[in-house]
């Protein structure tokens, strides 16, 4: 696929910069001219990303976390979380709807599961101690109805 534009952002861990991100990516996704219900699900799935980078990847100090998205002609919205946190042990357990490494009560242990839910693919790569990559692809339908 052709990469028609494309965007880099690196923010601090910081809970504050969830917004941040999620604000970043859904303007850019714009250029896509997405429908609300599309836009909301690149919304939610951002974040879910962004927070497991943010409580899980650097739950014990600051670090940073890589955004790239893309649009790819002709009609798909790309976006990548990377982080160089913690990384996970047991990828298919922390995919688990329900399973969480926090304690109970904290998080509901459903952020890969919305991520799924609201975007086509989902891929998720980690190494122990390396970090973790977060890939999604949403192919936005709205471009061919107003065709």
């Amino acid at each position: 696929m052709i990469i028609n534009n494309f965007m880099r952002l690196i923010i601090p861990s910081r809970s504050q910069n969830e917004a941040f991100a999620r604000a970043a990516v859904t303007a850019f996704a714009a250029g896509l001219d997405p429908t609300v219900e599309e836009i909301n699900d690149i919304k939610a799935a951002t974040s879910e990303a962004v927070t497991n980078s943010i409580v899980h990847a650097y739950a014990d100090r600051i670090g940073n976390i890589e955004i790239l998205a893309r649009i790819l002609e002709p009609d798909i919205f790309y976006i990548r979380i990377k982080d160089k946190g913690c990384g996970i042990a047991d990828i298919k357990q922390a995919m688990t709807p329900l399973f969480t490494t926090c304690a109970e009560g904290e998080r509901a242990g459903l952020g890969f599961a919305v991520m799924e839910s609201f975007m086509d693919k989902l891929r998720v790569t980690s190494k122990p101690g390396k970090g973790t990559s977060v890939t999604m692809t949403k192919r936005i339908k709205s471009r061919y109805e107003q065709n």
